[in-house]
């Protein structure tokens, strides 16, 4: 069982940081590729960095994430992990293609697979999936449509042609699925603040509160579904991706049975040039 916490704890930090891709970007003049590293803290102990990338062209993303949580969580199990999603860009709006997952911890692993076609996700599980569990919310072919992966929902399109950096970025509800679970995560903005990265950016972000309503695919009764459910006081940072009309996550908090968990960047560094010729 705490092994599979230590899991659980990895992919609530995919999946809490996962957000609503929204309409109103435009892409096509310019070609922008983020570079950021994410310290993770457990009662402000160090536990793992989290590597990220985000290249978006004229016409298709690309996202990939790979990281350790190690540290404080040795008392339970190593923990290591890459995640990756790719996809279009129809006006504006990231479409994914496909998601892929595989993090492992002692001997528990979840890997997985999920592919996008006519709007429907479609997960393939490499690892042998659970037996049935009657005591499970059924997860249903509706569950799987108008939903986002947990990597291409953390690109956060804000409409119009005025700052990014505003309270409507974060004022929305996600739906997502994860290749096991079906929920939502609602937003509501609460602040703005102000960061200094060690390296790279600094300025305006928007703090959202985070709730998160599980849907399908989970027990009601499991203590961490019941614990996050309760939990008033998760937070997202959204700072702005250079030229583009997108905000990613900064920062993560997120109450945990083990104390308060943080993942900030220690580095976020974006950059984009013009497209003049060629197609991306």
């Amino acid at each position: 069982m705490i092994p599979r916490l230590g899991m659980i704890f990895i992919r609530l930090v995919i999946a809490l940081c996962a957000l609503l891709a929204d309409a109103g970007v435009d892409l096509a003049a310019a070609q922008t590729k983020l570079d950021a590293t994410y310290r993770a803290t457990l009662l402000g102990l160090p536990i793992g960095e989290i590597a990220w990338t985000v290249e978006l062209g004229r016409n298709r993303y690309s996202t990939a994430a790979s990281g350790e949580l190690a540290g404080l969580l040795r008392i339970f199990s190593n923990g290591h992990g890459n995640v990756s999603a790719e996809g279009t860009m129809p006006a504006g709006r990231p479409a994914a293609s496909n998601f892929a997952l595989k993090v492992i911890a002692g001997r528990w692993t979840d890997e997985l697979r999920i592919v996008f076609r006519g709007g429907e996700a479609q997960e393939y599980v490499a690892t042998p999936p659970p037996k049935p569990d009657p005591n499970q919310v059924a997860l249903t072919d509706a569950n799987r449509i108008g939903v986002l992966d947990p990597m291409t929902a953390l690109l956060i399109a804000v409409p119009g042609s005025g700052e990014t950096a505003v309270p409507e970025a974060c004022d929305r509800t996600v739906a997502i699925f994860d290749g096991h679970t079906r929920y939502d995560l609602q937003l509501v903005f609460k602040r703005t603040d102000n960061v200094k990265t060690p390296t790279g950016y600094q300025g305006p972000v928007m703090v959202c509160s985070v709730k998160f309503f599980p849907v399908a695919g989970y027990d009601p009764k499991h203590y961490l579904v019941t614990y996050l459910a309760a939990q008033p006081d998760m937070e997202v940072w959204l700072a702005p991706l250079s030229g583009s009309r997108l905000m990613v996550p900064y920062r993560l908090s997120v109450p945990t049975p083990f104390g308060l968990g943080i993942l900030q960047a220690t580095k976020f560094e974006s950059s984009a040039r013009s497209l003049t010729t060629g197609v991306n």
